[in-house]
């Protein structure tokens, strides 16, 4: 227990002193969108996934955010049926329907290893619609080859890259040959929060009105929320 403390605020330190000018220059670009009408949008499978939820309709956090919820990705439709689902080179082909880019919005993609195809394929989609994609990525993993058809793994595609510097394996200790003690969503969701906590600081230079959150458990937050969330009604279910 007292080693997995050690070592993941060891990775938290890293991340956050070598992630920081990233976090920045990225925050600035998306503050621009947000703007503009933008809204910040996410995709991950898998495991990668909770982290796209983790910053949807989330106290403190920013209104215009939405997961891409593409159900046969995700852990509760099967473990194994989300990890085939996210090598399978068609997958994103067969579900575009499902996914709709305007032109001033954000993609996330968040895959720990950044080689499948289905992370790419969606990178691909945010880079066709004009787009600013962002992959929340470890590059520790840059010499795994990538799975995709074109050969690329996401690093490759997206604009920027945000990196959890998470190892290969996921885990942070070993014992008897084997890895355990994952870090990529303690440190995934930090990293994420970090930005949109850089997000928030940009946006209250200029604007009196703060897109975020107030929790549900306080008393003064349900006008407050609801007002945020009707600005937003078109593009996001808050239902």
């Amino acid at each position: 227990m007292q080693s997995y403390w050690k070592e993941i605020n060891i990775l938290l330190e890293q991340v956050a002193e070598q992630e920081n000018e990233n976090i920045e220059y990225a925050s600035k670009l998306m503050v621009d969108r947000i703007k503009k009408g933008g809204i910040i949008q996410l995709f991950g499978c898998g495991h990668s996934h909770l982290l796209a939820q983790e910053a949807y309709y989330r106290a403190g956090g920013l209104v215009p955010v939405a997961p891409i919820t593409l159900e046969p990705l995700m852990l509760h439709k099967g473990a194994l049926t989300s990890s085939q689902n996210e090598k399978d080179p068609t997958f994103i082909g067969q579900n575009k329907d499902q996914i709709s880019f305007e032109p001033n919005d954000i993609l996330i993609v968040i895959s720990t290893s950044g080689r499948n195809p289905a992370p790419i394929d969606m990178a691909y989609l945010g880079k066709e619609a004009g787009i600013l994609v962002i992959s929340l990525q470890s590059l520790l993993y840059s010499d795994q080859e990538g799975r995709h058809a074109s050969g690329k793994r996401l690093e490759e595609v997206v604009d920027i890259v945000l990196n959890t510097h998470v190892p290969v394996g996921d885990g942070l200790l070993s014992n008897k040959g084997l890895q355990y003690g994952p870090a990529s969503t303690v440190v995934g969701a930090a990293l994420l929060n970090a930005l949109i906590c850089q997000v928030i600081v940009e946006i209250s230079k200029e604007a009196e009105e703060m897109p975020v959150f107030k929790s549900a458990n306080l008393s003064d937050s349900h006008l407050h929320n609801e007002a945020l969330m009707e600005k937003y009604k078109n593009r996001i279910d808050f239902n």
